[in-house]
């Protein structure tokens, strides 16, 4: 039997309610999570935390949000660590495989909430982290000059050979195998565009 949480008492609510709900996607292949469940554990009323999140969907947003800011905040270390430039995107690359193969459930919830993505003209705030990664990477690669449409396509072409190689693995159609991530990411490079 593991240990008993500790019970919230006093600070920001919101950010622990947050940090318990990520814990709990780490232990769920399907994340379920209910808003009086979690109080329970934080040990507040389910009224207390209504005030931050009016509703399960507000709750599994915010967890999605913060997920992307995760995976970014992991896939802008990684381009940093080699020193940016076309290294670095392809480090981006092999982060998310990686951080997807770590992180199944909020994978999953991330797209299983995050709608509709537009490349061209996003909001990276409401995006998230790691998609302003993906369009700052493919910006800094691409001329100055090329159509907002060219860099859209650039940024589908990246996301769909990462996010494409996340899933196989993670639905069992491939054996996750880091060296052959590393080669299938690293074979597109965007210095021809």
């Amino acid at each position: 039997m593991s240990p008993a949480k500790p019970a919230y008492h006093h600070g920001d609510l919101r950010s622990a309610a947050l940090e318990l709900g990520m814990e709990r996607l780490t232990d769920q292949e399907h994340p379920d999570l209910g808003l009086r469940a979690l109080a329970r554990d934080l040990g507040v009323s389910a009224t207390a935390l209504y005030r931050h999140f009016p509703n399960k969907d507000a709750l599994l947003d915010a967890l999605a949000l913060e997920g992307l800011d995760q995976l970014g905040a992991h896939q802008a270390e990684a381009a940093r660590s080699v020193g940016g430039g076309v290294e670095g995107f392809g480090e981006m690359g092999v982060t998310y495989v990686r951080w997807a193969v770590e992180h199944p459930a909020l994978l999953r919830l991330i797209y299983d909430r995050v709608g509709k993505v537009d490349l061209e003209a996003g909001n990276p705030t409401r995006m998230g982290e790691a998609f302003y990664q993906l369009r700052a990477g493919i910006t800094a690669m691409m001329p100055g000059d090329m159509p907002a449409e060219e860099r859209a396509a650039a940024a589908l072409h990246a996301w769909s050979l990462v996010h494409g190689l996340a899933m196989l693995i993670l639905d069992g159609q491939i054996a996750y195998d880091p060296d052959m991530v590393r080669k299938v990411v690293l074979m597109t490079r965007f210095t021809d565009c």
